[in-house]
């Protein structure tokens, strides 16, 4: 399992013998397999920093889309109205889809061309999803002005009621959440990949925590993210998150998530590529 990982070279120095009575001391000395599957899981600390921001953006169809559709008009026909929070079903199923036609379609075909048992390497996979989730970002901004226009034009102001307090259709959100959809069929399938894979083999458990804590504190970033930007717009005029949506500018944070996450693609592309896979024959 010796990996080139040269950039932790200085870790060597915890598997070299100095003195004979520190031998069976493993402060002290430790094997050089201890040393080598240190460096992996240090390998593997950027990768997740950088998959943070896809967390982020991740925690949005659960909360601020579902804020936004229960402001819409969730009507079908005549009397049946859609709950606000079962729109993110669309999430749900287009991440099926994407997975589906991926594997079933795009893995045949890419692994015939690049040689690659899994198509395409598993930090490709996770670069593609993050361009997604920006572009979700983008057109949620999109429909998110476009909602704000309505609300100016029919003067309305956010009442909770059974049905939304607008006349434009709660599907308008259906395609950020089936981007975002696209993007978790990339990057969610291939970072619970890359953190089982590279980790040592005794030590899957941990792999399984990276995975999901990029989900957890992803959440939290967000929310982190949220009060900041509510803090900064607060005092320089009117806060991007005020108690009516209909006056709120939403539209600006979605922008705002859409920088990051291309800015944050930026550094990941710049890790990956410099990233060395653990040596497991045929797969990358």
């Amino acid at each position: 399992m010796l990996i080139n990982l040269s950039v932790y070279r200085f870790l060597d120095k915890a598997a070299i013998l100095e003195e004979k009575e520190i031998y069976n001391n493993p402060w002290r000395l430790a094997t050089v397999t201890k040393v080598e599957e240190l460096k992996l899981v240090l390998n593997m600390i950027p990768i997740w920093l950088t998959s943070l921001m896809f967390g982020i953006c991740l925690a949005q169809p659960a909360t601020i889309f579902v804020k936004q559709g229960a402001t819409m008009n969730r009507r079908i026909g005549t009397s049946f109205i859609i709950p606000s929070a079962s729109i993110y079903t669309f999430a749900g199923v287009g991440t099926i889809i994407s997975v589906t036609i991926y594997e079933k379609i795009l893995v045949p075909f890419l692994r015939n061309s690049t040689g690659n048992e899994r198509g395409i390497s598993i930090l490709k996979r996770v670069g593609i999803g993050m361009i997604f989730s920006a572009l979700s970002m983008a057109v949620a901004a999109l429909v998110e002005r476009e909602r704000l226009k309505i609300a100016e034009k029919e003067n309305v102001v956010v009442v909770i009621s059974k049905n939304g307090s607008l006349s434009m259709s709660v599907f308008w959100l259906v395609p950020q959440y089936m981007i975002l959809a696209i993007a978790d069929g990339f990057p969610l399938v291939g970072l619970q990949e890359y953190f089982y894979d590279q980790v040592p083999d005794y030590m899957r458990s941990l792999g399984l925590a990276f995975y999901l804590s990029v989900i957890g504190v992803g959440s939290f970033l967000s929310n982190f993210l949220i009060m900041i930007a509510d803090h900064v717009t607060g005092k320089s005029g009117k806060s991007w998150f005020g108690k009516d949506l209909n006056t709120s500018r939403l539209d600006n944070f979605y922008w705002l998530l859409a920088v990051l996450t291309l800015l944050n693609l930026c550094a990941f592309v710049v890790i990956a590529r410099r990233y060395q896979y653990k040596n497991v024959p045929g797969r990358k």
